[in-house]
């Protein structure tokens, strides 16, 4: 979806509204389609004082197995957009500074963007997550395994006999 944002940059105090969900469920994020759901946008657009602003939360379901005990889980993520934006800037490019060529902001490009980059690198089920046994494979959070975690190095077995005497 692209934006026409001329009224916004000439127009001092005014502000546009922004409310838009995109789908994203076709992107492949290590093996695997984490966003079922469509990417939301929330915020506005102001001009206050000729410096032309977004600020809107990006949010989405991100959907997969949990990174230890491999439990498929949905969390929502919110993430914090605050861009300036210019119709073209000099010198290098700013990660605070969006150009918008011909004051036409592309919103899809936007939230694919900003989506992608803050996809989380460890996705847990929950922040306590136990994992799953190294021995037998049982999910730690649904109770002990009963495996005996601690295993004696068979070279210094015959000392653990003499302290077992």
């Amino acid at each position: 979806m692209i934006i026409d944002l001329k009224h916004i940059f000439v127009t001092d105090n005014s502000a546009l509204p922004l409310k838009y969900a995109l789908d994203l469920s076709s992107i492949d994020y290590m093996g695997e389609y984490p966003l079922k759901k469509p990417v939301e946008i929330v915020g506005e657009i102001t001009n206050k004082a000729s410096l032309v602003r977004l600020e809107a939360d990006i949010i989405f379901e991100f959907d997969a197995s949990c990174d230890r005990c491999g439990t498929r889980t949905a969390r929502t993520h919110t993430l914090k957009v605050s861009k300036s934006l210019a119709t073209s800037i000099e010198g290098e490019d700013s990660d605070t500074i969006i150009t918008v060529p011909n004051m036409k902001l592309d919103l899809d490009e936007l939230l694919y963007t900003e989506t992608v980059t803050n996809l989380p690198m460890k996705h847990l089920c929950d922040e306590n997550c136990k994992g799953i046994c190294y021995k037998c494979g049982k999910n730690l959070n649904e109770g002990e395994c009963g495996c005996v975690k601690k295993e004696i190095d068979p070279r210094l077995a015959a000392l653990a006999e003499l302290l077992d005497n």
